[in-house]
């Protein structure tokens, strides 16, 4: 037997993460039907804590995410797992007529609302090195804010992936003495740039490196191609941001090139100050936006998105009221 048709809901939040639920939250209280679609694969998935996040400091991901999905609830919105495969807009039938979405998820379901955000985040791409991805999260990371503490004082690396890893090799200077920048063949540092390095005693070491040294389950070294083996505890790294293709092209929403300090990183979802795309009735907020959204920026970019699409739908619903008195006047 197919399934029961869904009802059509205010606002579907594609993605559950930190922003999504936030967004979900504000919408939610607000009295609108919502429904968080959502894959269940949270960009700080392997981390097992997050920090910077005040008042949760230190808590699991997968904690902060359970405690937002019972928040949720209690406001009647509906939180789904499901992965989107594709997103559109509902052509209108009328120049004033309201936008209309419609979503499909791998269940072949379809999801229909008067308005969306697009909390889906972004994808980390990691250099092409064997045994890095393995990693990722707990002794090969992304964010020395998110994660510096925890490593401070030991032997620190950072793997470059362009021009923008001096910046992190100074960053990571200030959690401990013993840095070391491995350029990996993807730039060269100029002579200003060599300068700083020296000056704060971070080594520089030329080449690619092959791969990545464990013993008892934690990270020893990096493995130069031709070279010997870089002693470190922790590697820092630069990652490249994907973004859902399925929605973001799907709804044709405007994207903006990431270039950081001379560095392609990717792309990502173009929003003004409240969160609101190119596409009238979309919002983003959070990683899509781009990536360096830690948990508190997405939390309150999520805040806001929905605090404005719920100010989007009263406008509408007064449109809509008033229309109705004009034609209903004897």
């Amino acid at each position: 037997m197919p399934d029961a048709p869904l009802t059509p809901v205010d606002v579907l939040v594609l993605g559950g993460g930190a922003a999504g639920l936030s967004a979900a939250l504000s919408l939610g209280r607000s009295r609108r039907t919502v429904r968080v679609l959502d894959a269940g694969e949270p960009r700080n998935a392997t981390s097992p804590h997050a920090h910077n996040l005040l008042t949760h400091d230190g808590t699991p991901p997968s904690a902060l995410l359970a405690a937002g999905r019972d928040e949720v609830a209690r406001y009647g919105v509906e939180v789904a797992s499901a992965r989107v495969v594709a997103a559109r807009t509902v052509p209108a039938p009328g120049p004033a007529a309201e936008p209309a979405f419609e979503v499909t998820t791998t269940d072949d379901r379809t999801h229909r609302a008067r308005r969306l955000v697009v909390a889906t985040g972004m994808r980390d791409v990691l250099p092409d090195v064997p045994g890095l991805r393995e990693r990722w999260g707990r002794d090969v990371l992304h964010c020395p804010y998110c994660h510096g503490w925890e490593v401070r004082d030991r032997r620190l690396a950072v793997l470059a992936t362009g021009p923008r890893a001096v910046h992190a090799a100074l960053l990571v200077r200030q959690l401990s003495a013993d840095v070391t920048l491995l350029t990996h063949d993807a730039f060269a540092p100029d002579a200003e740039q060599r300068a700083d390095l020296a000056a704060r005693g971070v080594r520089v070491v030329p080449g690619r490196v092959a791969s990545v040294q464990v013993e008892d389950d934690a990270l020893t070294g990096l493995v130069p191609a031709d070279g010997d083996v870089v002693p470190c505890d922790a590697v820092f790294v630069g990652t490249r941001a994907v973004l859902d293709d399925a929605v973001v092209d799907g709804l044709g929403l405007q994207t903006t090139a990431l270039d950081f300090l001379g560095e392609d990183v990717g792309r990502a979802v173009a929003v003004d100050a409240t969160g609101a795309t190119s596409v009238p009735g979309v919002w983003a907020a959070g990683n899509v936006t781009g990536p360096q959204h830690a948990l508190a920026a997405s939390i309150a970019a999520g805040s806001l998105a929905g605090a404005h699409v719920n100010a989007s739908l009263v406008t509408a619903d007064v449109a809509a009221a008033r229309a109705a008195r004009v034609t209903t006047r004897p």
